[in-house]
């Protein structure tokens, strides 16, 4: 799935924007992902973070800029770059009326998996999430944290080069957000594919991302590795401690902080859609 540090970047936005309504939500984005690299998104609610996401993943036509998959034009290509993406939304995605393995299956024909493939392409990406026990229970049976690995698994099961996840351990607790992103680690160390993601969560960030960038009002604001901007923000304040990476997010984009709480896929799903409203 990795290029081996060869060949053209993950993403590549240039000059970026997109409006709704006259509203500006991306505005003249500049964003290269390396091949291989975990990068982060950063940034308040409003800040354009989802609106960008849904343009690299072709959800949202480019009007204006450029924006590349590997190499193919997100604009003239939406076909191909779909092939390539593994894509987890903020919306829920799992049927609660489906079993595990029924939502993992519906994927691979969405993602047109060879027939042949399928059932082994199954099975396979509910291993490596740890839902093979509960497969065949129903997804309305699900615990929160278990609702969100199914959906990486949804996500998995075309064995795409880039892993997109817009929030993808938003209301869960602690040891539910370790789990998945456990998961995410696991896959992305034996596969070696790229990763993309948004997050509120500071410390997931600081864990395990590469790069992040803040984004903020539309605009990108700072990008770097997370001690790289760190630094940054200590050299501007004279700060007498260390700054955190929340310290610097606040420096760049006040204290909009949201954590909602969830437990089950009811509250998933309604969590879901007031974080999609909000992104």
């Amino acid at each position: 799935m990795s290029d081996d540090g060869e060949g053209p970047d993950a993403v590549v936005c240039a000059g970026l924007r997109y409006a709704f309504d006259g509203t500006t939500a991306v505005d003249g984005v500049d964003l290269t992902v390396r091949t291989g690299e975990v990068f982060g998104l950063l940034g308040p609610n409003g800040a354009g973070k989802t609106t960008a996401i849904r343009t690299i993943t072709t959800l949202l036509p480019v009007p204006s800029g450029m924006v590349r998959v590997f190499g193919r034009d997100a604009a003239r290509q939406r076909m191909a770059v779909r092939r390539l993406l593994g894509y987890v939304p903020q919306a829920l995605s799992a049927d609660a009326d489906l079993t595990g393995r029924e939502n993992v299956s519906l994927f691979a024909r969405v993602y047109d998996v060879d027939r042949r493939e399928r059932a082994a392409r199954v099975a396979a990406a509910l291993t490596a999430v740890g839902l093979t026990e509960t497969a065949d229970r129903r997804a309305a049976t699900y615990s929160g944290g278990m609702i969100r690995r199914l959906e990486l698994a949804q996500a998995l099961v075309s064995g795409p080069r880039l892993l997109v996840l817009d929030e993808p351990t938003i209301g869960l607790d602690p040891i539910a957000r370790t789990s998945v992103w456990r998961r995410i680690d696991e896959v992305r160390a034996a596969t070696g594919m790229t990763v993309l993601v948004t997050t509120h969560y500071m410390d997931e960030a600081e864990q395990h991302c590469d790069r992040v960038a803040l984004m903020h009002r539309g605009t990108i604001r700072a990008l770097g590795t997370p001690r790289e901007l760190r630094e940054q923000v200590a050299g501007e304040g004279g700060a007498k401690a260390p700054p955190s990476l929340e310290d610097v997010f606040r420096h760049y984009a006040g204290d909009t902080f949201e954590d909602e709480g969830t437990e089950g896929y009811r509250d998933v799903r309604s969590t879901r859609r007031a974080a999609s409203r909000g992104g």
